[in-house]
């Protein structure tokens, strides 16, 4: 027993160092030969944090700095377009912040571009060109005032995007949107953000089913089978579903957790069936996926829910900080706790940091998860 303790966690260290170095066998992760009875919490993907982002441009980077180095050092990072994201780096994780804008043209004209042109500096490229801002709708954006650049900066966009690729790739694994929602930041913003009261949480969802055609989303609801007193039952009992059952499909996710799913599930209402899977404990009777940011500090934990079955989203990076040192310990705990979800700013290499990047050996879109080996590696 003492030695089969020892190999799980070996294993999963020499498979971590291989991902790091793409040595992997071609067999063990392309999702076309992956068999579809495979269920999805048995298999790891990697995913972006803040998919949209563009790293600040010289004149705001220069406000920025004033606030401290190490502020604007950890905005100092950019994402390819989405479509580009999903195709070319096979990223099957996307995360999005949200702002409610109603009636539209509340970010349009930030306080940084303002406080630059006002110093007689180059705040860079116009967030609002072509008017995107000044429409009403939820916008996509990291910070109001100072980081607000985006590669796509309204929301409906974004999911016209994922829609289309998503259309013309039938056979893609499920890809997991991370949704968090802002009505507050830690930095000026120049307007008065809005609530996300229950009524713009029924605007969201019926953004995504505006946009996405109800074949195309798993539901929390569609986990469960006759037998199963919850959606965590469900989890528990079997986990996710086999893939071949849900190829080509999206699923989305309540990135804030702890009061904010109290408000989100009352104001949708559990008659309505609930569009989006939420963060919450294990024991939660709507438990299927958590968030644990912290793959050092939270191995053991994350390694117990992978286990059970629950999804889990984890980041190898945060902050610029690994991939300025070449740090690639977090990326590597990020692997062997099994976290099917792994989340980077650097799904490529910045030349200007150093090599770091987070990716599938040869391009996979997926891996066998090293806590779900095959029975002939158990």
């Amino acid at each position: 027993m003492k030695a089969q303790h020892f190999a799980g966690p070996f294993c999963c260290m020499i498979l971590a160092a291989q991902i790091a170095v793409g040595q992997t066998s071609q067999s063990s992760g392309d999702a076309a030969l992956l068999p579809d009875t495979l269920r999805l919490h048995q298999l790891q993907m990697i995913g972006t944090h803040n998919s949209y982002h563009i790293q600040p441009a010289a004149g705001i980077a220069q406000l920025i700095g004033l606030a401290g180095g190490s502020i604007l050092q950890g905005l100092q990072y950019s994402h390819r377009p989405i479509p580009e994201q999903l195709q070319e780096l096979k990223i099957r994780q996307l995360e999005l912040d949200l702002f409610a804008d109603p009636d539209g043209g509340l970010f349009s004209n930030p306080l940084g571009r303002q406080l630059s042109r006002m110093a007689g500096g180059n705040p860079g490229p116009d967030p609002n060109h072509g008017g995107v801002l000044d429409r009403p709708g939820i916008k996509v954006l990291h910070a109001p005032g100072f980081d607000y650049l985006s590669t796509v900066a309204d929301f409906r966009t974004a999911l016209e995007q994922v829609e289309r690729w998503s259309e013309a790739n039938p056979k893609h694994l499920p890809v997991m949107i991370l949704l968090e929602l802002k009505e507050t930041v830690p930095n000026p913003t120049g307007v008065q953000l809005v609530k996300w009261t229950a009524e713009r949480f029924r605007e969201l969802e019926a953004e995504i089913r505006s946009v996405i055609p109800a074949e195309s989303v798993i539901r929390p609801s569609s986990l469960r089978k006759p037998g199963d007193s919850s959606i965590g039952d469900a989890v528990r009992k079997r986990g996710w579903p086999t893939i071949g059952s849900i190829r080509g499909r999206l699923f989305f996710c309540l990135d804030n957790e702890g009061i904010w799913v109290q408000r989100y599930l009352e104001a949708v209402n559990e008659a309505s069936d609930p569009l989006l899977f939420v963060s919450v404990g294990p024991d939660h009777p709507r438990a299927a996926w958590m968030k644990r940011n912290d793959p050092i500090g939270q191995q053991r934990e994350i390694r117990q829910l992978v286990q059970t079955g629950f999804l889990v989203r984890t980041r190898a990076d945060a902050d610029t900080r690994d991939a300025r040192a070449n740090q690639t310990r977090r990326r590597e705990h990020a692997f062997t706790s099994g976290a099917q979800y792994i989340s980077t700013d650097f799904p490529e290499a910045n030349a200007d940091f150093s090599g770091y990047r987070v990716r599938l050996p040869d391009g996979h879109e997926a891996i066998r998860n090293p806590l779900h080996p095959p029975l002939s590696q158990q």
